[in-house]
């Protein structure tokens, strides 16, 4: 004889017969695991989804089989679910059952949730050679900040450096003569990178400025007061010469100019495992999404302008 129908619990909104399960899970998360609030909560919107769709089938935690998740998961996607939606949605369900399964229950276990397909590898934002341009130029060189400006922007797009290495960058650590750098990145690790002569040119003339500013420390660039410039400061002043070269100040950070970088070398023929090391990633698989990216404009370039394209 078939169940009737499952009704809300007021409290929760967790229909009767999940309630406990989830309550109990709760718990869990937050004392055993020792996660924040906001993740919990997280983990038990997505079982929300779950609990909803199994009391229209008249379905405890305990009688979930392989088979009734796999279908729950595609009601899912048919509801216009994003990949990555998806994918957290499985892991929450994992984890409850999981769960569910230490504390002796009976029903479907972790490996019975068929894993989402991988969410898209997001491409990261760069800024075509034109844009990288107009930002360099948006400086005002005839004042002594500006020529300091100049020289940061030109040698975050030379070198490809993170904002925290440039912020940190000491004086002694550029050798103008020979066009290279030396930083100390991540895990302690230092690298030597190339910078154009462009770069050098503005280094070279903000040097000739610097002392003016007493510095306080070793740092190549200081603010007014001869502080480091802190890498927030450098997002600021980088937001604001965005908006000069009218481009939206979303679009661009000194990661994106990073991007741009790798991006840039790649298009014009440069190495991989030199892009690698210039970039400090101790793994290929790192620098190689940016193949995908120098791949895509190919392609983009292909359809607009071969006869045979998509254009």
């Amino acid at each position: 004889m078939p169940r009737p129908k499952q009704t809300e619990e007021p409290e929760h909104g967790w229909p009767l017969g999940w309630a406990a399960s989830l309550r109990e899970f709760r718990t869990f998360l937050a004392v055993e695991r020792g996660l924040s609030p906001h993740t919990t909560e997280g983990y038990l919107s997505d079982l929300a989804h779950l609990a909803s769709w199994a009391s229209t089938e008249n379905l405890a935690p305990g009688e979930l089989t392989r088979d009734h998740l796999s279908r729950f998961l595609v009601t899912q996607q048919a509801l216009g679910k994003a990949p990555r939606s998806l994918a957290r949605m499985s892991s929450s369900v994992r984890s409850l059952l999981t769960f569910l399964r230490m504390e002796g229950g009976s029903g479907a276990g972790p490996e019975a949730v068929v894993k989402s397909p991988r969410p898209p590898r997001m491409l990261p934002r760069t800024l075509s050679e034109p844009q990288v341009e107009a930002l360099l130029e948006a400086p005002d060189t005839n004042t002594p900040l500006g020529i300091r400006d100049r020289a940061w922007l030109e040698l975050l797009y030379a070198s490809g450096l993170r904002v925290s290495e440039l912020a940190g960058l000491p004086a002694l650590g550029v050798f103008l003569d020979e066009g290279f750098l030396k930083v100390m990145g991540k895990g302690r690790k230092e690298r030597l990178i190339p910078f154009g002569a462009s770069a050098e040119h503005w280094i070279r003339a903000w040097l000739a400025l610097r002392s003016g500013f007493k510095p306080k420390g070793g740092e190549l660039f200081v603010g007014q007061r001869g502080e480091p410039l802190s890498r927030q400061h450098l997002w600021r002043l980088l937001k604001g010469y965005a908006r000069k070269a009218d481009l939206r100040p979303g679009m661009v950070s000194p990661h994106v100019l990073r991007h741009a970088f790798a991006t840039h070398l790649l298009d014009h023929g440069a190495d991989l495992r030199a892009v690698q090391a210039m970039l400090g990633h101790a793994d290929i698989s790192t620098t190689q999404i940016y193949t995908h990216v120098h791949q895509a404009r190919l392609r983009a370039l292909y359809d607009r302008m071969h006869p045979r394209g998509g254009g």
